[in-house]
């Protein structure tokens, strides 16, 4: 038999995320976040990028969040930026997420040269500092969203194929596997019907976990001055900031918005993977 996941249904487990509270307040959080993403154009009183109104005005009617040293509504560009953060969060995640699955399964099932060139590979990207990486790439491309999201999701598929290998390994020694294959079972068939459903719970809360680090390496390089210069987002704000001096002048509405709404996020994203975890992985329940 597969894991318990396999065989409840899809009703079932809905319920049962939406009975976990950490879950619950998770999505909830993510949820604000996504309707403020994509209501931006509704909500926002100005464009992101249009000069309203005198530069590193405090908050006002006017301007909840006041204006940045080029008299920009900061509320504009903080709900602008909940879009560009979201968007390259949630496609880099998918697609590392896709990639770790497609090469965890590939190298467990397959094993042999195949499973050790992989392993190899791992080892060595995994002893890369994936920062100084990202900042020697960009500083010879001129960054925009579709390359950063390339280098998150290169740097950023490891995790899921190493937990997705190992899981695939401990499969490929049950029972139910090796009866599967005295009955001429072939490996496609074998990781679409036995493992595939027992790496959901898994793949789940790593396409969570991405997410949220996504958003934070996206945050770190426009902080850096190497986002997409076209485009706003909340590390983005953050590093206009750093160039006017608002951190040393304690220009407070300059910071806070965007650094809170960062940290809402994640806390957001985390909350969601560990009742991921509690709801799809019943031994995490034992082990506690």
């Amino acid at each position: 038999m597969s894991s318990d996941i396999a065989g409840r249904r899809f009703s079932d487990i809905v319920f049962d995320l939406f009975s976990n509270v950490t879950f619950t307040t998770g999505f909830m959080i993510v949820a604000a976040v996504a309707i403020i993403a994509v209501l931006a154009d509704i909500i926002s009183p100005y464009p992101p990028l249009e000069f309203v109104a005198e530069p590193l005005l405090p908050p006002s009617e006017l301007h909840p969040f006041g204006t940045d040293d080029l008299g920009r509504d900061l509320f504009s560009m903080t709900l602008h930026g909940s879009r560009v953060s979201l968007m390259v969060g949630i496609t880099a995640a998918v697609i590392s997420t896709l990639v770790g699955i497609a090469v965890g399964l590939t190298s467990g099932i397959v094993r042999g040269v195949l499973d050790m060139f992989t392993m190899r590979v791992i080892d060595f990207l995994l002893s890369l500092p994936y920062l100084a990486i990202a900042l020697a790439i960009l500083s010879f491309l001129k960054p925009n969203m579709m390359i950063i999201i390339m280098i998150i999701v290169v740097l950023s598929w490891i995790p899921t194929a190493k937990v997705v290998r190992a899981h695939t390994f401990s499969i490929m020694e049950s029972l139910y596997v090796e009866a599967a294959k005295a009955m001429g079972a072939g490996r496609f068939y074998i990781a679409i019907k036995h493992i595939l459903p027992n790496v959901v719970p898994i793949t789940l809360s790593s396409l969570v976990l991405n997410v949220r680090d996504a958003i934070l390496f996206e945050a770190s390089l426009s902080f850096l001055g190497l986002g997409d210069p076209s485009s706003v987002s909340w590390g983005t704000i953050l590093f206009f900031a750093r160039r006017a001096g608002a951190f040393a002048a304690n220009v407070w509405w300059y910071i806070v918005p965007p650094g809170f709404m960062i940290m809402l996020t994640v806390l957001g994203f985390t909350l969601m993977a560990i009742g991921l975890d509690e709801v799809l992985n019943p031994r995490l329940k034992k082990t506690q």
